[in-house]
């Protein structure tokens, strides 16, 4: 019996064993998320038992992180007095339900992707910019949002259509203008709205039909009427504005943005007439004329001694005012999340913008020496400053066995660091740059080190020394696009027809990002597949972004080497020297036509007629017959056919003459997705209608996020 007893013990004490082992092994991908979130946020002591490398946040009690399981579903980091970004990671969080960064010195831009299935998002008190991401638009189950105490501007996004459980939402405190969006109309269950402290215009009409116990909308440009519906809200705040149906009250003091948000002025209370008191106190009693006009004339005596008095010293303060604003003004202003361009963009002046402090041990305006001046910048630089001593030794003297690419701002180098990691320097002519250009390559290096992007090559330092110009990037190893499609080697056989969608898929989403996620909108300006850098798992990244800023834009001698290359260029670049968004989806088009086909944009060593890819591909982009015939050699048949039929149909519309009728990158984006989707489907088939076969093989499949 002793024996039995002793079985049941071991075998009691193997089951918990395992089961505390499966309860503490952190699912891979969240533990990544949160690897890049650390070492976002400058790998802060306060996050104990947090590491930039290996770990396991569920099993070792990673501070503020709570699981289920193996995933992780509630990251409460507030109040820690934590700085830095919130990195590219935090959409693979996919079990995350609540995120709380609230309290702490996070600045940047809001993520591109935050994590899509939250109930509870909290940014408040931190000194984030930009604007708020398209990716909430997709959280169907957030319940609560707070982004007040920030300096997030622009308008705000019309993305509240499929937020149906928000029931809280903060935006106050912030710098956002324009008219509120429609879609908060659809907010069925919103009770409680604050939007105090921005730059709002328009009416409030939208907010009628909403739920709401608590409304707070102070302290903005508002204007018409209060809705009668709202008049029954519990707490309705709305001093600050011009609402014809609002009575007149004393302008209300600014509060500091990172304090609570205002009370504001609640409903009008009636209060008693100021006239019946002085009446009733007129008629206790009454004086002399002589001591009534003596009275009067003193009073109007020491009345004007006391105004000239307060006028004097309001006058000086003013004028002291003044001269500290505009000294202000020449020491700090807004970061700018991205490159100035002037085609297609949203315009937002600085002057309309919220001052913002720069982060310390960051190079800004006030440190950056150039030529015994101060060199202006708008924004800090985010990425590490490097010497040419060190960058000397990790490229070899940048000796020719170390180039691993060339462009037309110079050659790029292979570059191994005694620590042993690897990075891509490109070393700029400095030939290539004008003075005025050469002026602004610091803010371009600041506005590229804030690029943050999973299918962009980051920018991870510069070096300025000796009147050199270099930026090192993070080293992809695999090659690019082009040499994988185009060179006679067996590297195009791992180019499988999956690959090639998940290379469109991740090269639209980074273009995507550059045109509609940035603000201003950020214009590639040399898009092709040279420009495309592959891992070895063959994940894009695209790379160059932002570089066009140190190229002229509107000079129309500029060559097809800089801005664009041959075979790339859009008809109206080469027609006007006009290069916008839309020529970005031109060029785009022709790479995926390259994808398509395995030709190069313009190959001379063809006949006349195929010379120009898109001259050639275009007619034949509807016809099934001839599109089979178009499909790269070394695919061998291994598609489904429908998907190339699709595939075909997002080229006619990228590589269209006329720009206008050309999609947005967020459309070509979603085409994709669906494109996927829909193989994933017709994977599961041995052939479709048409006949054509699909040979892919079982085990492999599209390791793409959504």
């Amino acid at each position: 019996m002793a024996t039995g007893d002793r079985a049941m013990l071991l075998v009691l004490l193997v089951l918990f064993t395992t089961i505390s082992v499966v309860r503490c092994v952190t699912d891979p991908s969240d533990v990544q998320a949160l690897q890049v979130l650390y070492s976002s946020l400058n790998s802060p002591s306060q996050l104990t038992n947090w590491k930039n490398g290996g770990g396991d946040p569920c099993g070792e009690s990673w501070k503020g992180i709570t699981c289920e399981g193996s995933a992780v579903v509630s990251i409460d980091i507030s109040d820690l007095g934590v700085s830095g970004t919130l990195g590219y990671l935090l959409s693979d969080l996919m079990s995350l339900r609540k995120l709380d960064v609230s309290g702490n010195s996070i600045h940047d831009t809001l993520p591109y992707q935050l994590p899509p299935n939250l109930t509870s998002l909290n940014l408040a008190r931190n000194n984030l910019s930009g604007n708020l991401p398209y990716s909430i638009s997709a959280m169907g189950s957030l319940s609560y949002m707070n982004v007040s105490g920030n300096s997030l501007s622009m308008s705000v996004g019309d993305i509240f259509a499929g937020l149906k459980s928000l029931s809280t939402l903060d935006l106050s405190h912030n710098n956002f203008s324009g008219d509120l969006p429609s879609s908060l109309s659809t907010l069925s269950q919103l009770s409680v709205l604050y939007v105090q402290n921005n730059q709002l215009t328009g009416t409030i009409d939208v907010l009628s039909g909403l739920p709401l116990t608590t409304l707070n909308v102070a302290n903005n440009h508002f204007n018409g009427s209060i809705p009668k519906e709202l008049s029954s809200i519990k707490t309705l705040i709305y001093d600050g504005n011009s609402f014809d149906n609002a009575p007149a009250s004393p302008q209300p003091e600014t509060p500091d943005k990172k304090s609570k948000p205002s009370s504001g002025s609640k409903k009008p209370k009636n209060t008693p007439d100021a006239k019946d008191k002085s009446s009733e106190s007129s008629d206790k009693g009454g004086l002399s004329g002589g001591v009534v006009t003596g009275i009067v004339f003193g009073s109007l005596f020491v009345a004007g001694i006391i105004a000239l008095v307060l006028y004097l010293c309001l006058h000086k303060k003013k004028r002291k005012v003044g001269e500290s604003t505009t000294r202000a003004s020449h020491r700090t202003s807004l970061p700018l999340s991205v490159i100035p361009e002037v085609q297609e963009q949203r315009v937002k002046t600085v002057a309309d913008m919220k001052s913002s402090s720069s982060p310390p041990d960051k190079v800004t305006v006030d440190n950056v020496m150039k030529n015994g001046s101060l060199t202006r910048m708008r924004s800090p630089i985010t990425a590490s400053q490097y010497t040419v001593s060190s960058l000397q030794v990790a490229t070899n003297s940048f000796s020719q066995e170390n180039i691993i690419g060339e462009g037309s701002l110079g050659r790029v180098y292979r570059a191994e660091f005694p620590n042993g990691k690897v990075m891509a320097v490109k070393k700029i002519d400095n030939a290539a740059l004008s003075l005025q250009e050469e002026d602004c390559f610091l803010e371009a290096v600041s506005n590229m080190s804030r690029l943050r992007h999973p299918n962009i090559v980051p920018l991870g330092g510069y070096c300025t020394e000796h009147g050199q110009r270099l930026l090192v990037y993070e080293y992809v190893g695999n090659g690019n696009l082009d040499d994988m499609l185009h060179l006679n080697d067996d590297r195009s056989m791992a180019l499988t027809w999956n690959a090639r969608v998940k290379v469109a898929l991740g090269t639209a989403k980074a273009l995507e990002y550059l045109h509609e996620v940035c603000l201003p909108s950020i214009v590639h300006r040399n898009f092709k597949s040279a420009n495309i850098l592959l891992d070895e798992e063959l994940n894009p990244h695209l790379s160059d972004c932002g570089l066009a800023a140190l190229n002229p834009n509107t000079e129309r001698q500029v060559s097809t080497q800089v801005v664009g290359s041959f075979g790339y260029s859009a008809p109206e670049f080469a027609l006007s020297g006009i290069y916008t968004v839309k020529s970005d989806v031109y060029t785009f088009g022709v790479v995926m036509l390259e994808l398509l086909t395995g030709r190069k944009p313009l190959d001379s060593s063809r006949t006349r007629a195929e010379q120009s890819l898109v001259r050639w591909a275009t007619p034949q982009l509807h016809d099934i017959d001839a599109l089979s015939k178009m499909v790269d050699p070394s695919l061998n048949g291994m598609y489904p056919a429908k998907s190339l039929s699709r595939f075909a149909d997002i080229i006619a519309l990228c590589i269209q003459p006329e720009p206008e009728f050309r999609p947005p990158m967020s459309e070509v984006v979603q085409q994709l997705v669906r494109l996927v989707q829909r193989a994933s489907v017709v994977k599961r088939r041995s052939s479709d209608d048409t006949g054509f076969s699909y040979r892919t093989p079982e085990h492999e499949h599209m390791d793409i996020s959504f």
